[in-house]
């Protein structure tokens, strides 16, 4: 899948997101999308994924079978979560089965028979992740798949993200959180200034130590993590 000189912005006359973005997205391969807030992240994902159409340039060779899942997952629906992810398993012309075993795999299976509306945050995200699996995605977008899951299953998707890849599957994902840090072969593109870089996160870091109070702690670290920084509490 290739973008040729893509721009993006969401009016007419107003700023463009992202300019002159030209990359090449290869397949069995995990890329993991770094920038701050507001840098254009999510925009990629979604010209990636082909829920918005460039502004300018040229976007080829989309997988057939493309899965997305955005950062927020649209809860407000009047169905189950069985009754959904049924209809977009039938929607994509995936089996049935496939709603039981990505639920197992992602420890869904006791939530199916329960109302979207009335889901937790973590659990919507699941089913978000659920709905991108089910179709065995030639190309694989999430916007922060970690965010709100729990533990287990945080723990797992790294390895689940690799082993679709493994076959195939390009799987393209925003994480500032870090959970893809260990994961060996993981590409990297940096989003800023309305352009992507392809390449790994530069050498030339500085470790800046700040002390603050016990109770501050937390939440400094979320925040910088929110701003695409590496940081953790010791």
């Amino acid at each position: 899948m290739q973008f040729n000189q893509v721009a993006f912005r969401y009016r007419r006359r107003a700023p463009w997101v992202l300019h002159d973005v030209t990359l090449t997205v290869p397949r069995g391969r995990i890329i993991e999308v770094n920038g701050r807030n507001g840098a254009g992240k999510s925009t990629l994902l979604r010209l990636i994924a082909g829920v918005v159409p460039p502004g300018r340039g040229r976007v080829a060779g989309r997988p057939s079978s493309t899965g997305y899942a955005p950062e927020r997952f649209p809860a407000e629906q009047p169905f189950t979560a069985r009754a959904y992810l049924g209809h977009m398993a039938a929607v994509r012309g995936a089996p049935p089965s496939r709603v039981g075993e990505w639920a197992e795999r992602l420890g869904f299976t006791e939530l199916l028979d329960t109302r979207l509306p009335d889901l937790s945050k973590g659990s919507a995200h699941k089913a978000g992740l659920v709905q991108a699996l089910l179709a065995a995605p030639g190309l694989l977008v999430f916007d922060e798949p970690f965010a709100g899951l729990d533990a287990r299953t945080r723990t797992a998707l790294p390895a689940l993200l690799a082993e679709l890849a493994s076959e195939g599957s390009s799987v393209i994902v925003s994480d500032h959180q870090g959970d893809l840090r260990e994961l060996p072969g993981v590409m990297r593109w940096q989003v800023a200034g309305r352009t992507v870089t392809e390449g790994d996160l530069p050498e030339e870091h500085a470790v800046v130590e700040v002390v603050v109070p016990r109770s501050e702690a937390e939440d400094l670290v979320t925040r910088l993590k929110a701003d695409g920084y590496e940081a953790r509490c010791r």
